[in-house]
């Protein structure tokens, strides 16, 4: 297969395009900086939030390879609290969307778009059922930005027979994700300052998420990367987690357990624009995609303090 993933520098583009190369497959990246886990994936810097200029016929990317089967769009500006500080973030994400589904449009490719648990909003009933998201609970502007790059999927599937699959990750973590100058993630942050046994915060005492480790993710798009392309599933949206919940603090003590060290924590409420509660039902990716995660927290965390770890020591000293 011949496939293009935007975001192709983030986390889990960069384990899906190596995992892809790694099958024999072709990839080719587009995102707005250059790969620093890898230079195996060819990558096209591009900011793919600018206006989109040619609408006919042309393909909005400065260039492109010929003879793709499908579109990955990973490309977004992801942390939920950065979103609530800086708004516009969510419209670049709406506009990324709408110009890589123009390109398949007009290229004739189907497309597999990341979204996002934030789309439930904060479930106090627990439904996570696919078709029961109930968008009056939406809560910050990056969930907004989810719902309506959903909703301009579904409208080109209707409008223009633009072949999809929506998947609605939750709390991806594991390789290639402790880039923290750029992006502050929980899980490589609270590693980073129990190792050097700094304090750490904890937002919301009681927040349960649904935490899946990359390898599990990345097995589930790519069953669907095949399917779709096959034409075996097709127009579906999708969970894709591990299926069962943890608090922060409970995660907090994983990463203490793998390094030796008992964590300094304090917890303040919960911010702004955060869920506060999600366990995704997978039943729809098990049915679909024959997904079976395999990877249970503290396992994960076990294997994501080990690289991060290597890898700060190895490339910056911590």
């Amino acid at each position: 297969m011949r496939i293009l993933i935007t975001g192709s520098s983030g986390q889990i583009g960069t384990n899906l395009g190596l995992h892809l190369l790694e099958q024999g497959h072709f990839v080719y990246g587009v995102d707005v900086r250059a790969n620093r886990w890898t230079d195996r994936i060819p990558t096209l810097i591009q900011d793919l939030s600018a206006p989109y200029t040619n609408y006919n016929g042309g393909i909005g990317f400065v260039e492109y390879p010929e003879n793709l089967d499908v579109v990955v769009h990973f490309a977004a500006h992801a942390k939920v609290h950065e979103l609530v500080e800086r708004p516009e973030r969510a419209l670049a994400n709406i506009m990324m969307t709408f110009n890589v589904l123009e390109f398949c449009r007009q290229n004739h490719l189907p497309i597999i778009f990341s979204s996002s648990r934030e789309v439930y909003g904060d479930i106090y009933r627990y439904i996570t059922e696919e078709s029961h998201a109930d968008f009056y609970f939406t809560e910050s502007p990056y969930s907004a930005s989810k719902i309506s790059g959903e909703a301009l999927i579904y409208s080109y599937a209707q409008c223009y027979d633009l072949k999809y699959l929506v998947f609605r990750f939750s709390n991806v973590y594991g390789r290639y994700d402790n880039d923290l100058e750029r992006m502050e993630r929980v899980i490589p942050l609270f590693i980073r300052k129990i190792q050097h046994q700094e304090p750490i915060t904890v937002f919301g005492e009681s927040k349960v998420l649904d935490f899946t480790y990359v390898d599990d993710c990345v097995r589930g798009v790519y069953a669907g990367i095949e399917r779709l392309v096959e034409g075996r599933v097709a127009n579906e949206t999708i969970n894709l987690a591990y299926g069962q919940g943890n608090t922060l603090v409970a995660m907090a003590g994983f990463i203490g357990d793998a390094l030796g060290i008992t964590p300094d924590v304090s917890v303040e409420p919960a911010r702004v624009g955060e869920v506060t509660h999600y366990v995704a039902n997978i039943s729809k990716a098990q049915e679909l995609l024959d997904y079976h995660p395999t990877t249970p927290l503290k396992d994960g965390i076990h294997k994501a303090v080990a690289w991060s770890v290597n890898w700060w020591s190895s490339h910056q000293g911590r």
